[in-house]
């Protein structure tokens, strides 16, 4: 009786084995031989660049100094006043609504 066991614990561990493993596919795909490697494109120095603004060629030189001004050139936008309070009251009654759901 104890062989049967056995024998049935090893048959179930088995079917149990081959149920959960996963799928071997036949064939790997790779890339394309002609292909560059994202590594190795990520390492390349950009030695031709497009303005931002027009889209014309600049020389790396030319770029770095466009970003350097496009970047010192960073202010924030003003609001009217009227619609600064505007804002601030629907801000407000968002805040409500879920309190007070009988407000329009």
């Amino acid at each position: 009786m104890l062989k049967g066991i056995k024998l049935l614990s090893w048959a179930a561990a088995l079917s149990l084995a081959g149920a959960t493993a996963l799928p071997v596919r036949a064939e790997i795909q790779l890339p394309p031989p002609e292909e560059i490697p994202e590594e190795i494109l990520r390492t390349e120095i950009i030695t031709e660049a497009r303005s931002p603004l027009n889209g014309e060629p600049l020389s790396p030189a030319a770029y770095a100094e466009l970003q350097a001004q496009l970047e010192a050139r960073q202010t924030t936008p003003t609001v009217r006043s009227d619609l600064r309070q505007l804002i601030l009251l629907l801000q407000i009654r968002r805040g409500l609504k879920p309190i007070l759901p009988f407000l329009p």
